[in-house]
């Protein structure tokens, strides 16, 4: 396997469309990172430059130590799944498997070893003389993995695989994916628009939005400290409440929204310290499991404490979603989903104050220190 290094890669379609705002970043030898954004976001173009299907505007594009910015897609020693199977209808599974090795001009005893190794590592044994019409979504899809997995690539690079996948399908090629990096130790990089999936397969995660990238960490480290409030809204289902008011400083720590005023802590009290902030407007960030259905009203006085009105609840299980609005502001809670109040009741929401997110209503940065 190999490390991959983008400096500075930047790609402009037109003269004008700037589809990648000079990307830099390395993924490690055997590392799995996942490049995941919105659509039109820029992923998949850097995918396409890595592979050699697309060349940068500018920057430069390194797989194990060597410049490939001006190599040919078929010399740079990568495999690629994309979101389309694209399977040769008319050959079978293991014709499939071994087509790229016999262009390669590999032995028989090579093809066959390797096609018999991968299919077994994919479950595909079984199957190995069907046609992929005789095959399910999923089927398929490992079929595609193992197309790539007999090459023996330095360099996974994986398109938004599961797409065409129903939930279930999805759950299980995921889960199989992961177990494969961990068995190969395979340098990987996967490009998807699912924040689930880039939260449960990524070693580190990449998030872009415009062409530019946003933050680089580990998964839990982007969402419990997002960069910015497109990540924060991004990463998290549901996604991040936010509240748009003030910091004040009146008998105690308060934010001023426009509809009330919320109380966040004594001066000099345990908590945050957000005095570097007072009388700056801010954009406050609760997740949903973050806020919680509090104690009546005129207790908790010296709680943060919001009265809103239950509009929904969405059960799902094991946990139920709460839509309800205080003041002009819609809010999401996520509670277990037993002894709820009736769609319409009054509620009181509370939250602990060291769980609030503060952005910069200007810049749209996080507020690192308080």
């Amino acid at each position: 396997m190999a490390a991959v290094q983008l400096e500075r890669v930047r790609k402009v379609y037109g003269g004008r469309h700037i589809a990648v705002a000079d990307a830099s970043f390395d993924v490690a030898d055997s590392e799995l990172i996942v490049l995941v954004g919105p659509s039109g976001c820029g992923k998949s173009t850097l995918l396409r430059i890595i592979a050699g299907l697309d060349s940068p505007s500018s920057g430069t594009v390194r797989i194990g130590g060597r410049i490939v910015n001006d190599v040919a897609p078929k010399d740079r020693d990568i495999a690629m799944v994309f979101q389309s199977y694209a399977l040769y209808p008319h050959m079978t599974v293991a014709e499939n498997l071994s087509f790229s090795l016999k262009l390669r001009g590999q032995s028989r005893a090579e093809i066959e070893r390797r096609v018999r190794e991968s299919a077994e590592l994919l479950g595909l044994t079984d199957l190995l003389q069907r046609r992929p019409r005789q095959l399910s979504g999923g089927q398929r899809q490992r079929v595609a993995l193992g197309r790539a997995l007999v090459r023996d690539p330095k360099v996974f690079l994986l398109d938004e695989p599961l797409s065409n996948l129903d939930a279930k399908l999805r759950l299980g090629v995921r889960t199989e994916i992961a177990k494969l990096h961990r068995r190969l130790l395979a340098t990987m990089i996967y490009v998807t628009h699912d924040q689930i999936e880039a939260m449960t397969l990524g070693q580190r995660i990449v998030v872009l939005n415009h062409g530019e990238i946003q933050q680089i960490d580990a998964p839990m480290k982007v969402y419990e400290r997002p960069a910015n409030l497109f990540v924060a809204g991004f990463i998290g289902s549901p996604a991040m409440n936010f509240l748009r008011g003030r910091l004040v400083q009146q008998d105690g720590l308060h934010l001023e929204l426009g509809f009330t005023r919320l109380h966040l802590g004594e001066p000099g009290g345990p908590g945050p310290d957000f005095a570097s902030l007072i009388g700056a407007e801010v954009i406050a960030g609760l997740r949903p499991e973050d806020l919680r259905l509090g104690a009546a009203a005129g207790s908790l006085v010296r709680q943060p404490r919001l009265n809103a009105v239950l509009e929904l609840i969405e059960p799902v299980g094991n946990e139920a979603f709460l839509n309800a609005r205080a003041g002009d502001t819609e809010l999401m809670l996520r509670v277990p989903p037993h002894a709820l109040p009736a769609p319409g009741d009054p509620v009181t929401l509370t939250f602990s104050p060291e769980r609030l997110h503060l952005f910069d209503p200007q810049t749209g940065r996080r507020f690192e220190k308080f």
